[in-house]
Formats: C-alpha cells, structure tokens, sequence
C-alpha cells in the first residue's frame, strides 16, 4: 500500500512488515481489563487489580458493577485510577467489570472510557474493530444511539441486538461478525451469577479462586488474590461464575483448559518472567510497533488515522518543524522518530532531553509541533 505525507509518497509491504514484526505470533497489549465475581470486596479488589495495570499507561479508566439490588453501576473518568477511586462509594457488589484505556478510536474523555454499555450490557474491551464503521451505520439505520466515538461501544450495542436470554450466545454471535482483535469482559444485570469473556489476538487469563473467580488481561493484576491461572487461547469464549469456569470454541463445543501454577511474585510477574525490564522492553519493541499500527493504518484507503490527536488533516499540513522532547528510552524513541519525520515527511525534527529542555529558552513558532 501507498501512504502520501506533503506529496512524498512511500510504498509500504504489508507482508514483508508482517514477517519483519512477527505478527503471526504477537499478541496486542494496549490496555487493561480485569473482572471478578465472588464474595469479597468487588470495588477494591477491581481497583486493585486495575493499578497492578498501570505500567502499560493509560489515559482513563472505569469499572462496571452490579449492586445487591441488581442495579448496574457504571463509573468512569479521564484521569488516574485515583480519581476513579475518589467517584465511586462504597457499594456492596459481587460481581464487576473494570478497564483502563490507551485511546485509539476516539480521544481521551470520560464519554469514550470503558466501560460501554447498551440496555442492559456493559462491555471492557482490549483491542480494535477494524469493520467498525460499517458495523456502526448498520446499527444506527436499526435506531441504535451511539454516545461515544468509540469502536468498543458498536461491540456493546451489537451484543445487545442478539441478545435475547442466552448472554453467551449473543456474545459469541456479536463476535461473529467483528473484524479484527479483541479480549473483552461481558456483563449484564439480567444475568448477576455470570461474567462472559473471550479473546482473540489480545490477551486474555482467567484466575481460579475459592469461591470466586477473575479475569484479566495480565497476570500481575490478579497475582495478589490467585496464582491459580488458565490461559485463554484465540477464538475462546468463557462463562465466569462463582464456583465454575467454563471454556468454549466459537461454535459452542466444550473446551478442556490446564491449570497452571504461577511461580513468580508480584515484581517477577510484572517483568513477565524476564530477568529485567530493559531484556523485557527489548523484546516488546516488535509488539510496540505492532500496537501503535494496528487500526491506524487503513490499507484500502491508503489513509492514517490518528484521530486521538485531536488534529484534522489542514492542522497536521501547517506543521513545519517538530520538536520531541523525551526521556531515556523515549529519547531514543524520539531520534528514530526524527529520522522518519524528516525522511518521509521533510519537516525539519529535532529531539533533546526532557532535563535539558526545562533550562532552555526555545524558540517555538504557531507552526511548530510539540510532542512531549
């Protein structure tokens, strides 16, 4: 595919990047979900499980409770899990849903933060609908109301359209029609005794309990409470209840599931099994690149999305110098970026430290963009 930046135009092949990127094997990590039903504090434990999360970064965050006179309690905001904290009070629940975003359709608000819910399904959702416009209109021509710009909230409303009394069935349905990665965690006040979750090319672990039972998409947010973990493999859809977990393929057939012990703490965990960070960032950088692309780059169109820049096309086009500013790793993140920019673009890009920057006095012109 052909991109075009200022009427340079550079030729992109899909298949060479793919195999240069490994992305056969690669699973996609943007943000956070975690889900728990049993009878312990559901509030905290969510909280809890969402901070052990906050190393991917995330720019707001959510959660989805079901309180003990079956109500469902949303509560979300842009922000730090702090303020998330600060919002909701203290409710008895025993079931819940929470997620922290890294925005890519739709810009950091407290309208697009998960959870999205439709009647009475809320949905956490990693990952990116590719086929989502599209589904979106169908769902809008049916008189769907949509209040976010977000891709997660067609999955919700389309969830919600094959629903009848099976959430399973309709959750397995609804992902029948989608186009591209996910790993989501389902609930409804209809069905208080049950969270369905499923995955596919993000990843997704369930954590075994006494008496109570979670989901999440990393295992350091759970570790505190199990270290008891199944690993969800693609196209699985799982029934989390209290006392049971059942896994199943896309066409409803029983799947039987290892139990695995995990042997690490907490730091360990977070280190996912590498020695130290840096050996584990090394290995990432594949999955970075793969992350920041996916969804982004529409290759029928020949077009690039960054809506979350809040930047329209005439904005981008008055740009003529770039100034990154960075820290460690960034910093050098930001020379490669340099090097992109003024190759592919012609702006001209210059890059210093975050510790130098503070003491200079730069000159920074109406057509300079800053990225910090």
């Amino acid at each position: 595919m052909q991109y075009c930046i200022r009427g340079k135009c550079f030729q992109v092949y899909t298949q060479g990047l793919k195999s240069f990127l490994n992305l056969e094997w690669t699973e996609q990590i943007m943000c956070g979900i975690v889900g728990y039903i049993g009878d312990g504090d559901t509030v905290n434990i969510l909280l809890e499980s969402l901070r052990k999360l906050e190393y991917r970064g995330y720019d707001s965050a959510g959660m989805a409770i079901i309180d003990d006179k079956g109500k469902a309690r949303i509560f979300k905001n842009e922000g730090e899990i702090s303020e998330l904290e600060a919002i909701v009070p203290e409710i008895s629940s025993h079931v819940g849903i929470g997620h922290t975003r890294w925005a890519t359709h739709g810009r950091p608000t407290t309208q697009n933060a998960h959870p999205h819910c439709s009647g009475n399904i809320c949905v956490v959702h990693n990952g990116i609908i590719e086929n989502y416009q599209e589904l979106k209109s169908e769902l809008i021509s049916e008189g769907f109301v949509f209040i976010s710009d977000t891709d997660t909230e067609v999955l919700a409303h389309l969830i919600n359209k094959y629903y009848s009394d099976d959430l399973g069935l309709a959750v397995g349905t609804a992902l029948g029609r989608v186009r591209g990665s996910y790993a989501i965690g389902v609930l409804s006040n209809e069905h208080p005794d049950e969270l369905i979750a499923a995955r596919k090319d993000s990843p997704l672990i369930i954590g075994l309990g006494k008496d109570e039972n979670f989901i999440a998409s990393d295992i350091p947010a759970i570790l505190k409470y199990t270290n008891r973990i199944i690993y969800i493999d693609n196209l699985e859809l799982i029934s989390v209840k209290q006392d049971s977990v059942q896994v199943f393929d896309m066409e409803g057939n029983p799947v039987e599931k290892e139990e695995h012990i995990i042997e690490w703490d907490l730091k360990a965990a977070e280190k996912a099994g590498y020695p130290h960070f840096m050996l584990k960032e090394i290995h990432e950088q594949t999955r970075s690149i793969h992350e920041t692309m996916t969804g982004r780059l529409h290759e029928l169109e020949g077009d690039v999305n960054l809506g979350e820049l809040g930047l329209d096309r005439n904005e981008i086009r008055q740009f003529q110098r770039i100034e990154i500013i960075a820290c460690g790793t960034s910093y050098n993140a930001g020379l490669l970026g340099k090097y992109l920019f003024e190759g592919l673009a012609g702006i001209h890009t210059d890059v210093d430290t975050g510790s130098e920057f503070r003491y200079s006095s730069p000159v920074l012109a109406p057509s300079t963009l800053v990225i910090a």
